[in-house]
């Protein structure tokens, strides 16, 4: 990802957009030739750029593109070319280039995000089917609710991820689109039809219209999608980092062989590269809103623009490419731990079940108001002196004039609450049904 955002990169995608055009132009037609074809091909063999040269001259003439139009005729010059030099850049305004050379990079980012989320969909996937029935307690608000399976929790963020791909696959689609309409985006040098052939050549569309750079709402749509997609990854970080707290302990990222979690006490697994991922997801957060502010430009085009994109493009892209394959390594290497997860299931008591035999108090003739004063009655109890809730209840008159134990015991089935996992997973991956 660092050498597509590099300045070599950069350069050699202005050039491509420069030859496209100067080919276009040479074959517009008999009788409407701008470009002499014979120059065309003298550019498409010669023009070559050299980076440090390109710096080197801007910072004389305090313009990038007019020093790279420069260091690309020192080369034609260099190869007795010059002449055909003078048809380089020719009807064109910079962000032509520009504009257009960013959509190429921007696409070949585009395609290597879309490598690292497929291949982290496929870790989740894999690891979903694994833990498929592997039961564990369901928390809302961090407190035991109800029994869910690991499982479901990866096919969830499979789930999200699947959403993050289109999301990104929209975005980048909507950038696909070059401009060549010149100076106000009103072809005063260089008409429509060339546009379309100049585009057709780099592989882009031409955008319907434009000023002197394509609208920034596009940018601001791609960067929105990395920010969501490393949401996700923090989602992920966050769980993890909760499940592999001490009082926990049910999953935890992978702790390599001559690691150290802490300086001071020998005893610390750290679930640092969790926390690094969440870290990280707030900074692609924050450059959306400089995209966003990118959007709002003076009249036909300003350059406020510019300097915010050569950070926040490159830094998402390279963030959200690095905490992918963090995510990755994290799913594939995290150790989880089905006992400790039944055994935290169980260490209240029963309360879990509190909503099943509300629910079989309610169907049995007792009236929900009362069905739920009963329950909670005992609930609370086993809550503040860590009794048997379970206990409790088979031993309440109220309730046994209502339901048997057989029933009593048939409201505290897990398998109860886990009926349609198979289900769920048919919905997320119906490829496997």
């Amino acid at each position: 990802m660092g050498r597509i955002f590099s300045d070599e990169n950069r350069f050699a995608q202005w050039l491509a957009v420069e030859l496209a055009a100067s080919e276009a132009l040479a074959g517009s037609g008999a009788g409407s030739e701008h470009v002499p074809s014979e120059a065309a091909r003298a550019l498409r063999q010669h023009a070559a750029f050299d980076v440090a040269r390109i710096h080197e001259i801007e910072r004389d003439v305090k313009h990038d593109v007019i020093a790279f139009t420069t260091a690309v005729a020192e080369k034609m010059a260099a190869v007795g070319q010059a002449d055909a030099s003078r048809w380089l850049h020719y009807g064109l305004t910079s962000n032509d280039v520009v504009d257009t050379a960013q959509a190429l990079v921007l696409q070949q980012a585009s395609a290597l995000l879309r490598q690292g989320i497929e291949t982290l969909m496929a870790s989740l996937k894999r690891r979903a089917f694994e833990f498929r029935h592997t039961v564990q307690i369901g928390r809302t608000h961090g407190i035991h609710a109800e029994p869910i399976t690991f499982g479901l929790k990866l096919a969830l963020w499979y789930d999200e991820m699947k959403r993050n791909l289109a999301r990104l696959n929209a975005a980048a689609e909507d950038l696909r689109v070059g401009k060549i309409s010149g100076a106000v985006g009103a072809f005063g040098h260089i008409g429509p039809a060339i546009e379309e052939k100049i585009c057709q050549r780099l592989g882009v569309k031409p955008a319907d219209i434009a000023s002197q750079v394509i609208a920034r709402d596009r940018h601001a749509a791609w960067v929105s999608s990395l920010a969501l997609i490393t949401a996700t990854l923090e989602k992920i970080a966050l769980e993890i980092r909760h499940l592999q707290r001490t009082e926990v302990r049910e999953a935890e990222e992978p702790f390599t062989p001559g690691q150290k979690g802490s300086s001071a006490m020998p005893h610390k697994r750290n679930p640092v590269t969790s926390e690094q991922i969440c870290g990280l997801a707030r900074v692609v957060r924050g450059n959306l809103n400089a995209a966003i502010e990118d959007v709002a430009l003076w009249h036909e085009r300003d350059i406020s623009h510019s300097s915010v994109e050569r950070i926040i493009l490159a830094d998402s892209a390279i963030l959200t490419d690095y905490l992918l394959d963090r995510t990755i390594w994290l799913i594939d290497g995290m150790r989880v731990y089905p006992e400790r997860m039944r055994e935290n299931l169980e260490s209240t008591g029963g309360l879990i079940f509190s909503g099943q035999l509300l629910l079989d108090l309610a169907a049995a003739g007792m009236l929900r108001e009362e069905a739920y004063r009963v329950v909670q009655g005992h609930a609370m109890r086993a809550w503040e002196s860590r009794g048997d809730f379970r206990e409790a209840v088979e031993t309440d008159k109220e309730v046994l004039s209502f339901l048997s134990i057989e029933k009593i015991q048939q409201a505290f089935s897990v398998d109860r609450y886990l009926l349609h996992v198979d289900r769920i997973f048919t919905r997320v991956f119906p490829a496997n049904a």
